[in-house]
C-alpha cells in the first residue's frame, strides 16, 4: 500500500475508527492505531482488512498481531448515557477522541474514516472514505474497536438476559426487537434510538 496523498513521509499517523454506531444497545467504541510502513505491510498480508469483512475468528487472530506490531494503539467509549443526552455523532466524536488521547505520543495527522471530520481534535487529520480498506492503521483501529465491544456485549449478556446480546451485539435484530417489547429496554439501551420501536 502507498503513503496516502498529502501526508509527508515519516509522518506518525493515527487511524482512528468506531464501532456501534447503530446499535440500541450499549456504548460506541472507538480504536486509534499507529502503524510504521513494515507493520502496515505485515499486517495486510496477514489479512487485515475493514473489520465488516472478516469473520469473527479471522479478527480475533489479527489482534495479538496488532498490538505486537503497533506503534501505539487506544481505546475510547461512549455510554448510551452520553448518546442520548448529547446524539449520536457528537458521542461517537468523543469516544474517538479518547481513543486517541489514549496513545503514548500525540500522532502528527489523524485518519478518519468516513467524510466527516473529528471536530474535537484540534491536529491535522484527513478524512478517509472507505478508509478501513484503504489505510491499515484504520483498518486495524476497526478490528480492536469491533474486538472489544463485542467482548463487552457478550459479559453484559449475562447481566442483561433475555435479550440475545451475545448474537446481535446489540444491533436492532428482529429478536432484539421481540425482546425490548417483551422486557422493556435496560439501564444500558438507547433511550433515543428506542422512541420509534416503542413510542
Amino acid at each position: 500500500m502507498t503513503r496516502l496523498e498529502g501526508i509527508p513521509s515519516g509522518s506518525q499517523v493515527a487511524g482512528v475508527d468506531e464501532v456501534g454506531r447503530g446499535c440500541l444497545f450499549g456504548p460506541v467504541f472507538a480504536a486509534a492505531v499507529v502503524l510504521d510502513q513494515v507493520a502496515e505491510q505485515r499486517l495486510w498480508q496477514a489479512g487485515l482488512t475493514d473489520s465488516k469483512k472478516l469473520s469473527a475468528k479471522r479478527r480475533g487472530s489479527l489482534v495479538p498481531l496488532i498490538e505486537q506490531h503497533c506503534l501505539t494503539s487506544g481505546l475510547g467509549q461512549a455510554s448510551a448515557h452520553e448518546i442520548d443526552a448529547v446524539g449520536i455523532r457528537r458521542a461517537t466524536e468523543r469516544a474517538m477522541l479518547r481513543a486517541l488521547q489514549k496513545l503514548e505520543h500525540s500522532p502528527n495527522v489523524v485518519l478518519v474514516d468516513g467524510n466527516l471530520p473529528l471536530r474535537l481534535w484540534s491536529g491535522p487529520q484527513k478524512t478517509l472514505v472507505g478508509g478501513d480498506s484503504r489505510s491499515a492503521a484504520i483498518a486495524a483501529a476497526s478490528v480492536l474497536a469491533k474486538e472489544s465491544r463485542d467482548a463487552l456485549i457478550r459479559r453484559l449478556s449475562n447481566r442483561f438476559p433475555g435479550y440475545g446480546l451475545e448474537r446481535h451485539a446489540g444491533y436492532g435484530t428482529a429478536l432484539h426487537r421481540e425482546a425490548l417489547l417483551a422486557l422493556g429496554p435496560t439501564s444500558m439501551h438507547r433511550r433515543s434510538f428506542l422512541r420509534r420501536l416503542l413510542g
